[in-house]
């Protein structure tokens, strides 16, 4: 392959990935909104179920379903696709959108860190570990965060790590339908937790114009774009460039859905960003020449 057709398969890459984010945290303040109604739960359920129902008339991946693949990686992909999704709707219930992802976005960095042992990532963990004390109610401060929110976050990074690498394996083996399988089997984890929490609230055709809009832009959309992505990027690359993720979150919250964060907050979001930022400038060189799928 061509040196300038490996840049336009990562520029292309690179694209879609921005897009997905600014789509993906349009949509979390949109199921945000859903909160008061059918709870963190419903909107999971809404999320994930209608998008995987979208994707599945459109994709219909029954028709290039075959044997010998690995449906291992293929359910490890849904399912953390699932406890992420849950998990971090769970945590947006009381902390703000921005400081959610951005402690969400650790698990990323941290998948990123493993890959690379030179002293100078040891100046971005500090740089990680600094934004996190500012975000972390480790004193009691008059506006500390809710810990079990913290917690939600936190454990939605851990899901996100595992959807990275098993996202990779994924689309190499089952290609564009993996997303759309991926996110059926995510469904089945969420679905049941909705119903327990909403029940027949979910069922409101008031409420559908909504569910779709949160399905569209937080999951058929992004996902595929990143899946794009994946396939195109090493692990440790995609995971790296999800650095402008915090600030995505941060403005779509303080424009959609009116939150406020101090100087503070605003300073420990801006030092994970940088963190990260300056991981995926100092990656080796050897990522730039790793092969790139056909």
């Amino acid at each position: 392959m061509s040196s300038g057709s490996s840049v336009a398969r990562i520029s292309l890459a690179v694209g879609a990935l921005l897009i997905s984010m600014v789509s993906y945290q349009c949509g979390a303040s949109l199921a945000k909104h859903l909160f008061p109604l059918v709870g963190a739960q419903g909107a999971t359920a809404y999320r994930l179920g209608l998008s995987a129902l979208m994707l599945l008339l459109w994709r219909r991946p029954w028709r290039r379903l075959g044997t010998g693949r690995d449906w291992r990686v293929l359910w490890g992909y849904g399912l953390a696709m699932g406890a992420m999704n849950l998990v971090f709707y769970m945590s947006l219930r009381t902390i703000p959108l921005g400081i959610a992802v951005a402690l969400e976005f650790t698990g990323p960095l941290t998948l990123a860190m493993f890959s690379s042992r030179r002293l100078l990532d040891f100046v971005w963990i500090a740089l990680v570990i600094a934004g996190l004390a500012l975000l972390l109610p480790l004193r009691g401060q008059m506006q500390a965060l809710d810990p079990v929110g913290v917690m939600y976050a936190l454990a939605a990074g851990v899901g996100w790590a595992l959807y990275i690498v098993l996202g990779k394996k994924a689309g190499a083996a089952y290609g564009g339908d993996a997303v759309t399988l991926g996110t059926s089997i995510g469904a089945l984890l969420a679905i049941p937790f909705g119903i327990a929490h909403a029940g027949s609230a979910l069922l409101s055709p008031t409420l559908m114009p909504y569910a779709l809009g949160v399905a569209l832009l937080s999951s058929a959309l992004p996902y595929s774009l990143e899946m794009m992505a994946l396939t195109r990027l090493p692990a440790r690359t995609f995971s790296t460039l999800l650095s402008l993720e915090p600030a995505v979150a941060a403005m779509a919250g303080v424009a959609l859905l009116g939150e406020q964060l101090s100087a503070l907050q605003w300073l420990a979001i801006g030092a994970i960003i940088v963190a990260s930022a300056g991981t995926a400038l100092s990656v080796q060189r050897p990522t730039l020449t790793e092969p790139l799928p056909n």
